[in-house]
């Protein structure tokens, strides 16, 4: 499959072409956000007050960089494991939310939330977070401040790669690539 780039802020069109396995430069503006932000903002949900973002056709990184050296906007800004975010997934993808991105499986729950409201999962290089940090260009925090790196801050990215790991048809890039590479031991 050819390298495609798609510019955010994601719409209904682009979704409904990515598929499991595609390679993908993103460009344009993400938002970042971990554990505590999204206790914090699944809270505000419940409590039935606005966000400090409007997750509609929106990217959240599942990310917690660290300081910028100087001449940088951000240090190293590697993936954080998605399935901690697993338990909220599920109620942002309901208001909106495009896109995710991180590192390992999602669960079936919000396998079932990407495909019922036409979201997807993008994958990202762990251990790779020097290297990654070379396509934010810009930084800008948000909310929750005292979250320090956890706190949500916007990304601005350019050809920023990831692959598509799971995708509205239920294409799942880790379970299918573990029956691709089952070896009998």
């Amino acid at each position: 499959m050819d390298v495609i780039s798609i510019t955010t802020p994601l719409n209904e069109e682009t979704i409904l072409n990515l598929r499991v396995g595609q390679r993908v430069l993103l460009n344009g503006k993400l938002f970042t956000a971990r554990d505590a932000a999204h206790k914090k903002m699944i809270d505000l949900i419940r409590q039935k007050k606005p966000l400090p973002i409007d997750v509609r056709n929106q990217i959240i990184y599942y990310v917690g960089p660290t300081p910028a050296p100087p001449g940088r906007p951000v240090g190293a800004a590697g993936p954080t494991t998605a399935g901690r975010m697993d338990s909220y997934a599920p109620e942002l993808i309901a208001l909106g939310l495009k896109g995710m991105i991180g590192k390992g499986y999602r669960s079936p729950e919000v396998i079932e939330a990407m495909q019922k409201y036409k979201a997807v999962y993008f994958a990202a290089v762990g251990g790779a977070g020097a290297l990654l940090s070379q396509c934010i260009q810009e930084v800008e925090l948000i909310a929750y401040p005292e979250l320090g790196p956890e706190a949500i801050y916007q990304f601005t990215v350019k050809n920023f790669p990831v692959i598509v790991a799971n995708d509205i048809y239920g294409g799942d890039l880790y379970r299918d690539g573990q029956k691709t590479y089952a070896i009998n031991c």
